[in-house]
């Protein structure tokens, strides 16, 4: 049976990628290992310093039986992506498919973010994106500050509605107006049923990340 890892910094991800997979394709398989340190590792000491950390998680998953392993946390993605070419894993980072999705959609790009980390590794990605189908891209920066606590004390509803609002005000102010909006961060997915009156395509990461995940694991046309 084909099967989908994926790692996780935060429990809340673990349901919602989960029902995702299945609902994408309920024969495939998915293994998930949680491990908050990573987070806390990577925003003390930098992600370099959870490498060997990866790697162990990343060959748990294998030997779980993982054909890829999606990697779920935007922060610690990029180093999963690298450590994951070096010990023969793929991997592969949570906002990647949202990127090449938003470079397609539109000029004006709305990049919205609760945490600096992400922020900082999702804005060369989009860059990345453009640069390899030959397209120039303006990222408009959305940031939603005071927001995460929310999240991090379970409260997502608190979260992703006050991330909405930030949202909203901030794309109906733009001028040029912006084209999409890529919510930066998995934990954000449950916002964007809340923008559906702005109008505009509004990405998130887990349902592409599922999507692309499977089709790397899936034989085409089976």
């Amino acid at each position: 049976m084909a099967t989908v890892g994926f790692l996780h910094t935060a429990h809340a991800h673990v349901r919602a990628f989960r029902d995702l997979l299945h609902q994408r394709d309920d024969t495939v398989d998915d293994r998930h290992l949680v491990d908050t340190g990573l987070l806390s590792g990577a925003r003390e000491h930098g992600a370099a310093s959870v490498r060997a950390a990866l790697a162990d998680r990343l060959r748990r998953l294998v030997a779980e039986g993982a054909d890829v392993v999606v990697s779920t946390c935007s922060e610690t993605g990029p180093e999963a992506e690298r450590v994951g070419a070096e010990v023969g894993v793929r991997v592969l980072r949570v906002d990647r498919p949202m990127a090449e999705a938003a470079v397609l959609a539109g000029r004006r790009i709305a990049v919205v973010s609760s945490l600096p980390q992400a922020r900082a590794t999702v804005l060369p990605l989009l860059q990345e994106s453009a640069a390899a189908t030959g397209r120039t891209v303006e990222l408009v920066d959305v940031r939603c500050p005071g927001t995460w606590s929310a999240f991090e004390a379970g409260d997502v509803v608190t979260y992703v509605t006050s991330v909405a609002e930030v949202v909203r005000r901030c794309v109906r102010a733009a001028f040029p107006p912006v084209d999409v909006v890529v919510l930066a961060q998995a934990s954000m997915v449950d916002a964007a049923p809340l923008l559906r009156d702005l109008g505009l395509p509004v990405l998130t990461s887990p349902r592409l990340a599922v999507e692309a995940a499977v089709e790397l694991v899936v034989p085409v046309g089976r």
